[in-house]
């Protein structure tokens, strides 16, 4: 039995159409990622002079040797790394907690709550309101304002909500009678089985604090305590050649060749994305989709 689709000419006419424009938004994408990546392995990398190219010219590994050898760069990793790892963890467990309050329906004026949490999202103080309050409450130039203020966001409370109302009440109320407080519901029955939307939110977390850089620009004063993007931004748009010397970068090679010293970083700060993305993104669709259902 012949159970395949037959399709009409529109449906052709609109999958060629669909097919070639996705490709070309591939492509737009993918070309300047490549570029950089030959960029970053070229001895030269002068794009006046050779133009556009995807592959190196003159294959060299130097270019991340002398990163390698750069103290500013290992230390702004280093916080990047601390301020990602705590500021995801720290941020998914507030955020669940918030949204396991909201999704109970016995929360005392649960609507009203939830439409102040949603208000957020629309509405906030501003930069010069927010720099008097983080002042005053003694976080200038203390990593915690790396964290802190990013410990919920609404539409991932909302996100997250949405997802844990769509799970069994019955879990939850056999839980109870067992004697089960709601913490324990919390992190031992709910959290469990809700790994996708999870996922999902942990990943945006990482992804906004692994490239978050005008906070630390704006609260953070002591250098040793920048994270790597505000050093990536110094070192590409204001080309601090005395940052890269003094952090230990092999002597003359920023001043020769600083396009493809500018690549390589790029690409550095890039590669932890990039090797965690493929394990988790299984998840993603999937916790998007249940979590943007109203519930």
């Amino acid at each position: 039995m012949d159970t395949s689709i037959k399709m009409n000419r529109g449906d052709i006419i609109f999958n060629i159409f669909n097919y070639t424009f996705l490709s070309l938004l591939c492509l737009t994408i993918l070309l300047p990622f490549i570029y950089l990546l030959a960029e970053s392995f070229d001895r030269i990398g002068n794009i006046k002079a050779t133009g556009i190219y995807l592959w190196p010219q003159e294959f060299t590994i130097d270019n991340y040797l002398a990163i390698a050898q750069n103290t500013y760069i290992w230390k702004g990793y280093l916080n990047t790394v601390i301020r990602t790892v705590v500021g995801t963890i720290l941020a998914v467990i507030v955020t669940a907690m918030g949204a396991y309050a909201l999704a109970q329906k016995c929360f005392p004026h649960r609507t009203f709550w939830t439409l102040f949490v949603v208000f957020t999202m629309f509405f906030s103080g501003g930069i010069i309101p927010t720099y008097l309050w983080i002042d005053r409450l003694h976080l200038i130039d203390n990593r915690l304002v790396l964290i802190l203020p990013y410990l919920v966001n609404a539409y991932n409370l909302v996100l997250i909500r949405n997802f844990f109302q769509q799970i069994p009440a019955e879990l939850q109320e056999s839980a109870r009678i067992d004697g089960a407080s709601e913490y324990t519901i919390l992190f031992k029955i709910i959290l469990p089985v809700s790994k996708p939307i999870i996922a999902t939110i942990a990943l945006w977390l990482a992804v906004g604090h692994w490239n978050a850089w005008f906070d630390c620009l704006l609260y953070i004063k002591d250098t040793n305590k920048y994270v790597l993007q505000v050093i990536l931004q110094r070192i590409i748009l204001q080309g601090t050649e005395q940052m890269m010397q003094s952090g230990g970068l092999i002597e003359g090679i920023y001043e020769s060749r600083p396009e493809v010293i500018k690549a390589a970083c790029i690409f550095f700060t890039m590669l932890p994305i990039l090797c965690v993305y493929p394990f988790i993104q299984k998840y993603f669709v999937k916790g998007i989709f249940i979590g943007s259902i109203k519930g």
